[in-house]
């Protein structure tokens, strides 16, 4: 069971100051929660593409190699790379880059994205939504599969046998898809046989089960071997030395960036009572002392089978040093819990 932390590198306004920090600072800040993760036996570290005001990081490549330097350990990737607005080649070409500053621990997370304003910015159509993350996958695996490219497509100038460099430390480089729970996404993973990550974010984590057995299914239908596949979870979550203190730390925080959201997307307005059912032991939001938290990844890994968690921390902007104790939390006690348990399960489990 791998265990990591997700940002996005909010940049909102403070909720009690109204105060917004600059990207710059809030840069630095990532690059200081890397190397802490990373310090405290953390096993992975993703960092979202955003481009807009209200985030800092459009490249988390560079972010990410920024901080490559500074850790050991610690496996490095995006979460997501908007593959369907970006050019594969260059994507590539920045993660082996970072796959070789790191010493091979750089991972890409590819996904379609839930913002749209990379795709005007860099000339595409929302109309080809499908059809550019379709073709741009395509292109990525070929680049991955070889040193030496051939590939035309319909978005992209075609390639006729091109070397593409640096290569990777890795081989392969590892290419996860990003799914926010499609079903057609989860079945494209499975027939292709790459690792999965599922953003859980809302409702109960467990009705996300089926989804798993119809990737593995997939899998299994394509000739991949399913046990050998990863899943991931990606959900939100804080941890605070009690319970009570973590919710009252992240709440405010959580409230503005949802309510934000909410406006742009037409949703409903997000409470303290949604909030607190969120955090309940069947809800999606994993927030409390080291010991709950680790209840409820755990409960995930048995009912639902991922074998990555990723807690995505903060939501909004919340004070550095309420993050940096938080990540400490998660990594030097809610972390050994859930691995100790999760081995013991999965040694009954071979042995029953």
């Amino acid at each position: 069971m791998e265990l990591g932390i997700s940002t996005f590198a909010e940049t909102t306004p403070d909720v009690k100051t109204g105060k917004v920090i600059s990207h710059a600072q809030r840069l630095r800040e990532v690059v200081e929660e890397i190397v802490l993760a990373d310090q405290v036996g953390l096993d992975v570290f993703g960092v979202g593409e955003h481009h807009r005001e209200d985030y800092a990081a459009s490249s988390p490549a560079v972010v990410l190699a920024a901080a490559a330097p500074q850790t050991k350990r610690i496996r490095l990737t995006s979460a997501v790379t908007v593959l369907s607005s970006d050019d594969p080649v260059r994507v590539f070409q920045d993660f082996a880059t970072l796959d070789g500053l790191s010493n091979g621990r750089a991972e890409i997370m590819a996904g379609r994205g839930s913002f749209i304003e990379s795709f005007p910015l860099f000339g595409y159509d929302l109309d080809d939504y499908e059809e550019l993350f379709e073709e741009k996958l395509d292109l990525l695996l070929k680049l991955q599969k070889s040193e030496r490219v051939t590939w035309s497509g319909k978005h992209r100038p075609a390639i006729q046998n091109l070397g593409v460099y640096p290569r990777p430390v890795q081989d392969p480089l590892p290419v996860w898809i990003g799914s926010g729970g499609n079903q057609e996404s989860v079945v494209r993973a499975g027939l292709l046989g790459l690792p999965l990550v599922l953003a859980i974010i809302g409702g109960n984590p467990l009705h996300f089960a089926p989804l798993v057995q119809l990737y593995q299914k997939a899998a299994e239908h394509a000739g991949h071997d399913a046990s050998k596949l990863k899943v991931a979870s990606h959900s939100h979550g804080f941890v605070a030395e009690d319970t009570e203190t973590a919710a009252d730390k992240f709440f405010p925080s959580t409230h503005q960036a949802m309510n934000t959201l909410a406006r742009e997307r037409g949703w409903g307005p997000y409470s303290r009572s949604s909030f607190d059912a969120a955090r309940s032991f069947e809800g999606a939001l994993y927030v409390g002392d080291p010991k709950t938290v680790a209840e409820k990844i755990i409960h995930l890994r048995k009912h639902v089978g991922v074998t990555r968690f990723m807690l995505h921390v903060p939501v909004g902007t919340m004070p550095h040093e309420d993050v940096m104790k938080a990540i400490e939390l998660f990594g030097r006690e809610t972390a050994p819990l859930v691995r100790e348990e999760v081995s013991r399960w999965e040694a009954a489990q071979r042995t029953s």
